[in-house]
């Protein structure tokens, strides 16, 4: 692993009376001026510049006004989830009288609006089904519902494919000629963005002016989450939504179910950051949908029933601790596959497949073993009918799901189907096939990347002086984001002396440091470190990259560094 600086631009930009360090690390992250700073709903780009927003908002305007029955397809993730959530909200908040949703079961459907879904949703004799967080691809899926005689709206934000699909109207960020700036809306961002739309309309045809206006700016909770779950682009508009739904939160106006999850999970909710919704809500929310039904997950969302809230969340804790257990193990045959294989002859991209391997999990799985091995990784499960499902993973400079296409394009018969984004891609493929395209994975990824780029490395914000570990900058750096993808939260390097290290937890570092000079005293902890290297009593000087960060202990806080890596010096 190699710790490298963080690119500044040449000539800082003025971002106003900031502290310097917080002006550094802003335009390290590409920060140009400061009005990219305001977090204010305001500053949000208009949905006018959404490509088919307006014949969306005519679809739904219909649909209100005659009171027709709407159906909402969604997915089995976290995005898919609170997606379906906002929009059920949403459409009740503004006056629809018939809308429920429907989540396809991944081990029985497979992702997005298919025709076997749409058979599915006909049995509840919707009028007007609306998709979020999938469908630009689903070309059959809307044939089917039109044939049906269902008028369809697609919320979506993923990359389309050659065909769109036939639907009344498409609102996504992506499809050709969108001019919306921000490409980075997730799922629950897009049906958001549709809601502020139909809200407005609404209030031009003189709906409000005897009854007040409803609140969407109530859902910001689940757009953040939502949003942060999904991974994607923290842009300047994807960081207002965070930011506004993180206050929502940690002013404790955030939905029932929301908070019951926090509470299972011991997360004080005044204190909560885009690092918890990443790490401490997804999980719990993305474990229904990936070992269960991920209605347990919106029901739970959904609910303004307190302790039938409280229940459910603790249902979805209890399958994210069965997900973990389902992980390890995974965990153990995959690194069994490759222990006798050493790094310098490993595949560029890596291509495992395990028959028992669970479905709902292959996606954390190839995650961790990208985060291990420093390259694109695609792990397989049997999905049935002589089929393989594979989750992909990648590397900054490898956009996997174009990959998949170039892999396509050289290879027609191998893949049956794919899609996915720059980071994650998901795909099905005949099990004979999978050594073939383990071949064709590998020199796709040989073509476009060299054994440099396979280096893990972590880029750090450089080194901090003695005089700067202290609470106030700690807190400062927690609420000077948010922070997540393409805009990571801030990392610092330096050597320390190690002065105590034990184990906690079972797999985790809690040790205490001086700084190289001598005269300070630290308090550190790295999660999930390799026990047959820690702790080790022989080595006194250690160089961290680390995160300054606060811990809270019989009401009293300090300093602590969350370390991301450690090695002897």
């Amino acid at each position: 692993m190699r710790i490298e600086p963080r690119e500044l631009p040449a000539v800082l930009p003025f971002l106003g009376d900031l502290p310097p360090l917080l002006t550094r690390l802003y335009a390290a992250r590409g920060v140009q001026s400061v009005e990219e700073l305001d977090k204010s709903l305001a500053r949000l780009i208009p949905y006018q510049q959404l490509k088919g927003i307006d014949a969306a908002v005519d679809l739904l305007v219909t649909a209100l006004d005659q009171r027709q029955r709407i159906l909402i397809v969604g997915d089995f993730d976290a995005d898919g989830a609170t997606a379906s959530t906002v929009g059920v909200l949403g459409l009740r908040l503004l006056g629809a009288a018939h809308v429920d949703y429907l989540v396809p079961n991944r081990f029985e459907y497979g992702y997005g609006l298919t025709p076997e879904i749409v058979a599915v949703a006909l049995q509840r004799q919707p009028q007007l089904l609306i998709t979020v967080d999938n469908g630009i691809s689903s070309v059959e899926g809307v044939a089917a519902a039109k044939a049906a005689g269902l008028q369809v709206l697609v919320t979506d934000h993923h990359l389309p494919g050659p065909e769109l699909p036939a639907a009344d109207a498409i609102v996504n960020p992506n499809q050709p000629g969108c001019e919306f700036p921000s490409k980075a809306l997730a799922g629950v961002g897009v049906i958001f963005y549709v809601l502020m739309a139909l809200r407005a309309r609404l209030r031009s045809l003189g709906r409000y002016e005897t009854r007040p206006q409803p609140n969407i700016g109530e859902l910001l909770d689940l757009v953040a989450l939502g949003s942060v779950a999904d991974v994607v682009p923290l842009d300047a508009n994807n960081r207002i939504l965070v930011h506004q739904g993180l206050e929502r939160i940690r002013a404790g106006r955030a939905r029932p179910g929301l908070k019951a999850i926090l509470e299972v999970a011991k997360r004080d909710h005044s204190r909560i950051t885009s690092t918890d919704l990443g790490f401490i809500l997804g999980p719990r929310l993305n474990a229904a949908g990936r070992l269960d039904d991920m209605s347990l997950g919106i029901e739970c969302l959904l609910s303004d029933d307190v302790s039938a809230a409280r229940a459910m969340a603790a249902q979805l804790d209890e399958l994210n601790q069965d997900r973990k257990s389902i992980e390890q193990g995974m965990q153990r045959e995959a690194l069994a596959q490759l222990k006798d294989l050493p790094v310098e002859s490993m595949p560029f991209g890596l291509c495992l497949f395990d028959a028992d391997w669970h479905q709902g999990v292959i996606g954390i799985l190839a995650s961790r073993l990208k985060e291990r091995y420093h390259r694109p990784t695609i792990a397989f499960a049997d999905a049935g009918d002589g089929m393989l499902k594979g989750s992909a993973r990648s590397v900054p400079g490898f956009h996997i799901r174009d990959a998949l296409d170039a892999v396509a394009a050289r290879h027609p018969q191998l893949i049956s189907k794919f899609g996915g984004h720059a980071m994650a891609a998901g795909l099905s493929l005949p099990e004979q096939n999978f050594p073939a395209f383990a071949e064709a994975f590998d020199a796709e990824v040989r073509r476009q990347l060299c054994e440099e780029d396979l280096t893990g490395r972590l880029l750090s914000d450089g080194t901090l002086a003695v005089e700067e570990f202290h609470l106030e900058l700690a807190r400062a750096l927690r609420h000077a984001g948010p922070w997540g993808q393409h805009f990571p939260e801030p990392m610092f390097h330096g050597v320390f002396e190690l002065v105590e290290q034990r184990i906690v937890g079972e797999r985790h570092l809690k040790v205490v440091l001086r700084s190289e000079c001598g005269s300070l005293k630290l308090d550190g902890i790295a999660f999930g470190i390799d026990r047959e290297v820690w702790p080790n009593p022989t080595i006194r000087w250690v160089e961290l990259a680390y995160k300054l960060d606060l811990n809270e202990f019989r009401g009293q806080e300090t300093v602590q560094l969350m370390i991301a890596h450690i090695e002897p010096r």
